[in-house]
């Protein structure tokens, strides 16, 4: 496994940010990457490819992909919900809508839909409070959820994949 050319040269202009020595600090922008290009996960080679380019030891990397639940340690549906469970969106129903998703998809939080479309996974505050309860779906955030919303939300994404 390697990079095509063109990223392994934004790996280098990412790393020529920081001082000498300082490489780690790139970290997180190619876990992105890396998670971007090795379909959408971060299994243990990637992670110690990662570390590899950045001259750091493969522990760091694993540190850093298991704290943030922006990256995913195994493999993900085509669509990720990433439904908010922290107190504001606690106290506005998320757990409702968590409950009516697994319910919906016949999954639970962590699992994907056997046809490789939808996962399911909870995270902390994803920083839209006043939206609440939200979840983030690839770029976007849908907000003020409803269980008719969440039904929307699913047909859509199974249109766009026919």
């Amino acid at each position: 496994m390697t990079f095509p050319e063109d990223k392994l040269k934004k790996i280098t202009e990412i790393i020529s940010r920081y001082p000498q020595g300082k490489q780690k600090s790139a970290l997180i922008p190619v876990l992105h990457m890396a998670q971007d290009e090795f379909g959408g996960w971060l299994d243990t080679p990637v992670m110690d490819y990662v570390a590899t380019l950045l001259d750091i030891e493969p522990i760091e990397v694993y540190e850093v992909a298991s704290f943030y639940s922006m990256y995913n340690l195994k493999p993900v549906g085509k669509y990720l919900f990433e439904v908010c469970q922290t107190g504001p969106c606690m106290l506005n129903g998320s757990d409702d809508i968590i409950s009516y998703i697994k319910q919906k998809l016949s999954i639970g939080a962590g699992e994907t839909t056997d046809d490789g479309l939808f996962t399911l996974k909870t995270v902390e505050c994803l920083g839209a409070c006043g939206y609440a309860p939200m979840m983030q779906l690839g770029q976007t955030y849908r907000e003020h959820l409803t269980k008719e919303k969440v039904d929307v939300i699913i047909s859509e994404c199974r249109v766009k994949s026919n």
